[in-house]
């Protein structure tokens, strides 16, 4: 393209574009993003590497999204504008317009249409971000600080902290919730156990045979747990080895409590059993269980 053309690109721009050069000017940084959003992979034909080449050339501070940034930058992104690329319709050209985005997506600038009928992609999208490019090229760029676009990232940050916290506030109000209810059943457990442990044996059994279902006797459980020792307890597993549960130790020997379920293990004549509440009843299982 020859020097006059670009020259009449900037005049064409210039006349809109006069007013925002004062709001471009309020921002200190510009962050280039690692892939526009039509194209399909990061940098495809280096739209991305050559955008930030082109803003550091001509006198602004660009970076990627994933760069170190500087560290008033990474405490206010609103110090920032974010280039985007959009990709207007054209009929067998290739037509590209580069928007300045503030930290809350208001256009503070837009360039020129930046047009090429140059079919091979990589050099299209290059020629068209060249002339686009114009628009800031003579814009004779320089920050100034702007308290109002200081204070905004404040407003922001703020805004994201308190719905954290609020965020926060109600994970902890439900985790106090579910520690309550586990009190609760962990209560109503211990209070079944220890009624049972001040009746008579002959007493419990016919309790237990009146409210749970029994699995037949003719097939108890052929795979065999171990029963490991740890603190207050012991960990079953399996031959794999895989834990199976957690034995918490009761004041009667040879029942268990069954941790983070409504269950006990107890032997009786010999055997060990597993009695497990559902919800709506009780189911006793013969375990294999060698400690």
């Amino acid at each position: 393209m020859t020097r006059l053309l670009y020259i009449l690109l900037f005049f064409i721009g210039f006349q809109t574009q006069m007013s925002a050069q004062a709001s471009v000017n309020d921002y200190k940084y510009i962050i280039v993003p690692k892939q526009f959003e039509f194209l399909k992979s990061p940098d495809q034909y280096e739209t991305s590497s050559l955008t930030k080449f082109l803003f550091n050339k001509y006198g602004y501070t660009a970076f990627f999204e994933d760069e170190d940034l500087p560290e008033d930058l990474s405490k206010n992104r609103c110090l920032a504008l974010r280039s985007h690329i959009q990709k207007n319709k054209g009929f067998l050209a290739t037509k590209l317009q580069i928007d300045l985005k503030d930290c809350n997506g208001n256009i503070i600038m837009s360039s020129v249409e930046g047009s090429t009928k140059v079919k091979e992609y990589k050099k299209a999208f290059q020629i068209a971000i060249r002339e686009a490019f114009v628009t800031f090229q003579f814009l004779n760029y320089e920050y100034v600080a702007n308290e109002d676009v200081k204070a905004s990232g404040t407003r922001v940050d703020n805004s994201s902290e308190a719905k954290e916290i609020e965020k926060l506030k109600k994970e902890v109000e439900a985790l106090k919730a579910k520690k309550e209810e586990m009190k609760t059943m962990i209560s109503e457990e211990k209070k079944e156990i220890i009624a049972l442990e001040n009746k008579p044996k002959e007493e419990v059994k016919q309790i237990i045979e009146a409210t749970v279902d029994l699995e037949p006797e003719s097939s108890p459980k052929s795979e065999i747990l171990y029963a490991q020792p740890k603190p207050n307890g012991y960990q079953v597993v399996d031959m794999t080895p895989k834990v199976v549960m957690f034995l918490l130790e009761t004041s009667k020997s040879d029942v268990f409590m069954v941790k983070d379920e409504n269950a006990i293990v107890y032997k009786e004549d010999g055997f060990w059993y597993l009695s497990k509440y559902n919800g709506d009843k009780v189911t006793l299982s013969q375990l294999n269980l060698k400690f």
